[in-house]
């Protein structure tokens, strides 16, 4: 359930890694280890970054329980606990998304800055959309991105608002020199125990922030989109599976999986793919701001049969591969990375 996203919970504390200045992340368990330090010897990246060996995915990230926590809307991945890994020093890339031109929504913390982070890595100029009030947590991934030598444009904003979301994609052209990958990324969650304690004002900002602002950023990006270019919506397997307490964000999950099929076929005729991705339960700052209720906070993720929650660096590579023209013939559909849960 993310966008920064989705639910279910995860655990034990793990010591955070500064990088290149771009502030903490957790550190997968395959990171500093001897054993794997032996084993990656010859699988480098031209930059000196290791590839992951071979590894038990149960046990490679923090598990369950967390520190009771929260934050105010819209929250920041730098003051979670453990901190949120999205890539920083553990993605390598290998030019698979080279000289292509990327707009990320919510791309300053979890999975959009995790998509971020891989897409420079893989070779493309990034734009990234978020709040003004998550600008430490945009500026640490702007630095990420220039540190692969690939242009970094910042687009500060609330895509709840029309006139600014065409701004925003024109601004996003402008800086990137162009367009062909859109990541309608951003989303809001709030979680309530009954329909009674969602107020108007938040089934507003649910619907605006997930729906229709992946409407209208969609419908400005067309115009720029060249044959081959690429959409990626975030769902949530909650558009399938739907929790008790998130009626209104369920909602909009399941309209992104719709919108996400009838524009695919709109879209086969101009040579554009559109494709959407449905996480389980995944560590971002969505969660601790509102997205879970308190007292579950601490078992997010424990109920998967992995035992915890999804860190976002392990979402990215699925982000890359849609995006990539390796892709070609998927459109339409909707992956699903759970944990072991059974997806779409």
């Amino acid at each position: 359930m993310d966008s920064k996203d989705d639910r279910s919970p995860s655990a034990t504390r793990r010591n955070a890694i500064g990088l290149l200045g771009a502030g903490l992340a957790t550190a997968p368990a395959w990171v500093g280890s001897a054993q794997a330090q032996t084993e990656m010897g010859a699988a480098r990246h031209g930059g000196g970054r290791p590839r992951p060996p071979l590894a038990d995915p149960r046990n490679l990230y923090p598990k369950p329980p967390f520190p009771v926590q929260q934050q105010p809307w819209p929250g920041l991945a730098s003051r979670m606990t453990p901190v949120p890994d999205h890539g920083e020093r553990s993605y390598v890339g290998s030019g698979r998304l080279a000289g292509r031109k990327a707009l990320i929504t919510g791309g300053d913390s979890g999975i959009g800055r995790a998509a971020a982070i891989a897409y420079a890595r893989e070779g493309a100029d990034v734009a990234i959309g978020y709040l003004p009030a998550e600008e430490e947590d945009a500026r640490e991934v702007l630095r990420l991105i220039r540190a692969e030598g690939r242009r970094a444009v910042a687009l500060p904003g609330d895509i709840r608002d029309e006139g600014f979301c065409m701004q925003f994609v024109q601004r996003a052209v402008s800086g990137l020199g162009g367009l062909d990958i859109l990541v309608n990324n951003a989303a809001r969650q709030r979680a309530q125990k009954s329909i009674a304690d969602i107020t108007t004002e938040q089934f507003d900002a649910t619907l605006k922030t997930n729906l229709y602002a992946m409407f209208w950023i969609t419908k400005a990006a067309l115009p720029h989109l060249p044959a081959g270019a690429a959409i990626i919506n975030t769902a949530s397997v909650v558009a399938y599976q739907p929790p008790a307490e998130l009626l209104d964000y369920s909602t909009t999950k399941a309209g992104i999986v719709a919108f996400t099929k009838s524009l695919a076929k709109q879209l086969a005729e101009k040579g554009i793919r559109v494709n959407a991705v449905a996480p389980g339960p995944f560590w971002t700052p969505l969660q601790p701001s509102g997205g879970q209720l308190p007292e579950d906070l601490p078992t997010f993720g424990a109920d998967t049969p992995y035992g915890r929650p999804g860190q976002p660096a392990e979402i990215a590579p699925l982000f890359v591969t849609l995006a990539s023209t390796e892709s070609s013939y998927a459109s339409g559909e909707v992956f699903s990375s759970t944990g072991g849960r059974s997806g779409p």
